[in-house]
């Protein structure tokens, strides 16, 4: 906006965090079912599904920085964000709903078609997500604001995610005669690719249209004129070296491996380490409702108090050492059996309480990158949202393809079995597997809490990078 207003109304905020939808039913599927579904339902190894998953996550990455700096430049009658995100909504669903619904292939075919298919899936979300974030620094330049619609996406992402996985768990994933764990029959994984297709794109639409009225108000791209490679490279590279962007980057680097590791295994301790049903499991999955509205609560509240980069270091160390808690405890013989009455109520309190915690620092670290925003262009005299977003999905998407190869040289290390049933896998493999997934995201939760420690913008840093840029406006119109 030409001036962004410093409060938003309700419908606006709505509008711009429903879009998140798509991408938590997207990252649900990725980071907990398909590695699953494509190894131990549809029986391709391991360690080919994570590969795919892998080089898809490579080549759609590569996509971000191209269609951010994209959004940051178009020139349109509907603004430079919006035709990306009207473009993106179709393709999106059709090839999700592919994804889960694979033809009859033998393991080669069915890998090239994974491969094929998540590149699909991830790249056509990128042409919606990246603009689509960018947009929260134009909508309101607030210091506060700005962790409101970033309470609000969050919390409509992981309550998005939340509910199809509860649904997929509840109605999908059922027991039959065939399959004793509904986890394992592959029905409830091709309607899951109906329904989440339809979510994702219910939520584009209503996302894009809700905020197409703003267009007309928002930042508009810079005056078009010839750039060769060299120039736009030197300029982004301008952008990206600014010292409280590199320190996200970095927490993003080892946060996005630890939580594409924590998704992946998440179905591998649910259905081996605990023995829960898709039932049980549904009602474990569903607590995370209660997460994401503690969350919206507690992130923004501690922000106001301590500032958004120590509430956030805060939340950051906690959720690396709470999350992966139970299963420790579970080696030391300290959590219920998993025939007791207390193992259920105490996963639930603990993902809660974890669950919080992460989404809580995930919060506050999206609303410190939007202040970035005006202090870069303090610095450089470009507005680069879509940049900066985009970098950020970048490292969040390549190395969460991290986390899954990760978890397939676990279960390669601890030999475990393709097609396994509860029940049939050795207590040794299993103790084995809970072994090495505790400290390993307890490293990675901690370490990224360390690199946020280099972050360096404050309210009132910000708030003199806003005067800084009227003032600076103010003295181009007078000499214009």
């Amino acid at each position: 906006m030409s001036g962004s207003r410093d409060h938003l109304d309700p419908f606006t905020k709505f509008s711009y965090g429903i879009g998140a939808v798509a991408y938590g039913v997207k990252d649900n599927g990725f980071g907990y079912f398909l590695l699953f579904y494509y190894s131990q339902v549809l029986g391709l190894p391991s360690y080919r599904a994570s590969l795919a998953i892998f080089i898809a996550l490579f080549v759609d990455a590569l996509s971000d920085p191209l269609v951010g700096t994209a959004s940051d430049r178009l020139h349109s009658r509907w603004g430079r964000r919006h035709p990306f995100m009207y473009l993106s909504a179709l393709p999106i669903a059709f090839s999700f709903y592919l994804l889960w619904n694979p033809p009859a292939l033998d393991s080669q075919a069915l890998f090239y078609y994974l491969v094929v298919m998540a590149v699909l899936v991830r790249t056509f979300l990128t042409f919606f997500e990246v603009p689509s974030t960018a947009l929260a620094p134009e909508l309101t330049d607030s210091y506060d604001e700005r962790t409101t619609l970033s309470t609000i996406r969050h919390f409509c992402g992981w309550a998005g995610g939340i509910a199809i996985a509860a649904i997929a768990y509840s109605f999908l994933l059922v027991p039959t005669e065939t399959y004793a764990k509904g986890q394992n029959n592959p029905q409830g994984y091709e309607l899951y690719g109906v329904l989440g297709g339809g979510l994702m794109l219910a939520s584009i639409l209503i996302s894009t249209i809700g905020t197409h009225r703003f267009i007309p108000r928002l930042k508009r791209p810079p005056v078009r004129r010839q750039r060769g490679l060299g120039e736009l490279l030197r300029e982004t590279r301008e952008t990206l070296s600014n010292r409280s962007f590199l320190s996200i980057f970095a927490f993003g680097i080892f946060s996005s491996t630890g939580a594409g590791f924590a998704g992946a295994m998440s179905i591998y301790l649910y259905t081996y380490l605990w023995e829960l049903d898709s039932g049980v499991i549904s009602t474990l999955v569903l607590s995370g409702i209660l997460s994401a509205l503690l969350a919206a609560v507690v992130a923004p509240t501690l922000a106001r108090r301590l500032g958004k980069k120590q509430a956030a270091m805060i939340f950051a160390v906690l959720a690396g050492t709470s999350h992966p808690m139970p299963v420790a405890l579970r080696l030391f013989g300290w959590m219920p059996a998993n025939d007791s009455e207390w193992l259920l109520p105490t996963l639930i309190a603990w993902n809660v309480v974890s669950t919080a915690l992460i989404i809580s620092a995930a919060t506050l670290v999206s609303s410190m990158m939007a202040d970035i925003v005006e202090e870069s262009e303090l610095a450089t005299g470009r507005r680069s949202e879509g940049t900066f977003f985009a970098a950020r999905s970048f490292i969040s998407k390549s190395l969460s393809g991290l986390g899954i190869v990760i978890t397939t040289l676990l279960l390669e290390a601890v030999g475990f079995p393709a097609r396994a049933q509860p029940g049939e896998v050795s207590p040794e493999t299993i103790r084995a597997l809970a072994a090495g997934y505790a400290p390993t995201l307890l490293a990675f939760f901690l370490v990224s809490m360390v690199c946020l420690a280099t972050y360096r913008l404050t309210r009132e840093q910000h708030e003199a990078n806003l005067a800084a840029l009227a003032d600076r406006a103010l003295r181009q119109s007078k000499a214009d």
